[in-house]
């Protein structure tokens, strides 16, 4: 079964399986979308459970809401925390990807009892020291300005032609051309305000709060992705119940590069926290 439906906070939500075991939440990261985790992916874990996949304020289905005030940290997160009240949901396994997975260290540090579990993808929480998030910052309002003047298909060109995301390029061109067209639904108005909002420079620092997070945590990260995989090492000894995995031969979209092997981690994961069968 699968389903859209907007939340009252106005954020599209896809609901893919069903059933009685807790729910995945699936928080996508900057130019992504519900989609973009892939149909293997959402349907390998929809075992015996239901998977929410989100699209964020400015993303996907949710591109159209230009309200600057929709697009801070705190206010995604308490967003996500409505939704799964109006669901009628204590707690979900978040799963986050990148600046998705920003938001679930946020979410972690300020309403740990919403979630269970926690998978954290090529994932931070933020930068430690105030000038560099200044830095950030002014960083991000350059792109925000170069996206307002020169459009989403520009933009999304240029972002993915950052060396983070060049172990892409071994994907096959289908593959490649059918991400590059879901980035392209998106508002760029509504993106440059993510990245104003809810940019690494925007967002305070948790990593104070990584101590206190008594979540089991995965942090995943690939292996050719080397700034990601030392973050991650950092904060898995940070975590009380931190572990981290490394994904042989990838880089830092996982699951997009190799989501049989991000699926096999993931589901075995899950199963040794909590008894579950495997995917």
């Amino acid at each position: 079964m699968a389903e859209r439906r907007m939340t009252n906070s106005g954020l599209r939500v896809r609901t893919v399986g069903e059933g009685d075991g807790i729910p995945v939440l699936l928080v996508h990261g900057f130019t992504g979308s519900a989609e973009g985790w892939g149909e293997g992916i959402l349907e390998g874990l929809a075992h015996h459970r239901p998977v929410l996949a989100v699209d964020l304020p400015g993303h996907g289905e949710s591109s159209g809401d230009r309200d600057a005030a929709r697009f801070t940290m705190d206010r995604v997160v308490a967003d996500l925390v409505a939704m799964l009240e109006d669901r009628g949901l204590e707690k979900a396994d978040w799963i986050g990807y990148s600046m998705g997975g920003r938001i679930c260290v946020a979410a972690a540090a300020t309403h740990p009892e919403r979630i269970q579990r926690m998978v954290l993808e090529s994932a931070s929480p933020g930068l430690r020291a105030e000038d560099a998030r200044a830095r950030r910052r002014r960083q991000d309002d350059l792109l925000a300005r170069r996206i307002e003047a020169q459009g989403i298909e520009a933009f999304v060109d240029y972002w993915m032609a950052q060396p983070l995301f060049s172990t892409q390029l071994r994907l096959p061109p289908a593959v490649l051309a059918d991400a590059r067209r879901r980035r392209l639904r998106n508002d760029p108005a509504a993106l440059a305000h993510v990245l104003r909002g809810m940019g690494t420079g925007s967002q305070p620092s948790y990593w104070g709060s990584l101590s206190k997070v008594d979540v089991p945590t995965l942090l995943l990260t690939g292996e050719l992705d080397a700034r990601y995989t030392r973050i991650a090492a950092e904060m898995a000894g940070l975590l009380p119940k931190g572990r981290h995995v490394i994904v042989p031969d990838a880089g830092h979209s996982i699951h997009l590069e190799d989501p049989r092997a991000w699926l096999r981690v993931v589901a075995t994961y899950f199963q040794e926290e909590g008894g579950e069968v495997p995917a």
